[in-house]
């Protein structure tokens, strides 16, 4: 059983949580994996008979390349500490772009089983494009240099633009190495969104229908199959989520625009565990599907 690498996307939400855990030098608790970027997932794996399953942490919103160089190397330690010859990576957004570039730029081809891919902006997303151009680039530098005070090149690595060239650049290692590549794609209605993601669902809507809130579903499903410029070709299982979900809750989190207002007498705990349950039976069904693959 090969081990399990759970890649997050950019600017994660939980980089509070995993500084001042670092700074405390504090050892895993309960409360460390309740807000952890894939929520109680690796837990849940964990008690679901995958012992080795691991959460990198790469630069918070660095390019796709200085990414995949540190899952690179947190991939490695995996090897090294299991024993194994190979990973599986359950990547979500952006994480599945520094996985791909990791698998056909840094000579990992070899290492990794399969990547699976969640909300990831295979084409890119009309946000990142928004931010970079009309202006967006100086916004950026200003909250790089002034504000945030945090290399922010990943908004560009996420640009139309840039996607879809290395898409291109790929696409001949991707059709003829070994990796299996699957796919996961969700959406959701406006009224269903985690409200900080209604403007940029908007924006997506408009410009390329259905999306997560970040990532239409089109750039999400990527494509179905590979094929090389001497006619190799590799197939790409594409799946939709059984239920609806947003970008955050494709990571494990419920929020509270999935229980209606009218169900104000629900108990809303209960729904959220109920939802949160149904996003971790479906990282629990990707690590199930993808073990008897060598």
């Amino acid at each position: 059983m090969y081990p399990i690498v759970l890649a997050h996307g950019i600017a994660r939400f939980d980089i509070l949580r995993q500084l001042v855990h670092q700074e405390l030098d504090l050892p895993p608790n309960d409360l460390e994996e309740k807000l952890q970027y894939f929520k109680n997932i690796r837990t849940f794996l964990n008690q679901n008979g995958f012992p080795s399953v691991s959460n990198p942490n790469v630069e918070f919103a660095g390019s796709v390349r200085d990414r995949a160089a540190e899952l690179k190397t947190h991939v490695e330690g995996v090897l090294d500490q299991n024993g194994a010859d190979k990973v599986h990576i359950i990547a979500h957004s952006m994480g599945g772009l520094d996985a791909r570039l990791m698998i056909v730029e840094l000579g990992m081809a070899d290492k990794v089983a399969s990547l699976t891919t969640i909300g990831t902006p295979h084409y890119g997303s009309p946000v990142a494009d928004r931010l970079v151009g009309f202006g967006g680039g100086k916004l950026l530098k200003t909250l790089q240099e002034k504000a945030l005070k945090l290399d922010i090149n990943g908004v560009r690595s996420l640009s139309s633009e840039v996607c879809r060239e290395f898409d291109e650049a790929a696409r001949n290692a991707e059709a003829k190495n070994g990796v299996f590549y699957q796919v996961y794609s969700s959406y959701e209605a406006l009224e269903e969104m985690f409200s900080p993601l209604l403007v940029t669902s908007v924006i997506v809507r408009a410009v390329e229908g259905r999306n997560d809130g970040l990532v239409s579903v089109t750039s999400q499903m990527w494509k179905s199959e590979i094929i090389a410029d001497d006619g190799t070709r590799k197939q790409v299982p594409q799946h939709e989520f059984p239920f609806r979900a947003d970008h955050l809750n494709q990571c494990g989190w419920w929020d509270a625009e999935e229980t209606p207002l009218f169900s104000f007498g629900e108990n809303w705990i209960e729904a959220a565990r109920e939802y949160e349950l149904k996003v971790k039976n479906v990282y629990l069904d990707i690590a199930q599907s993808v073990q008897n693959i060598l």
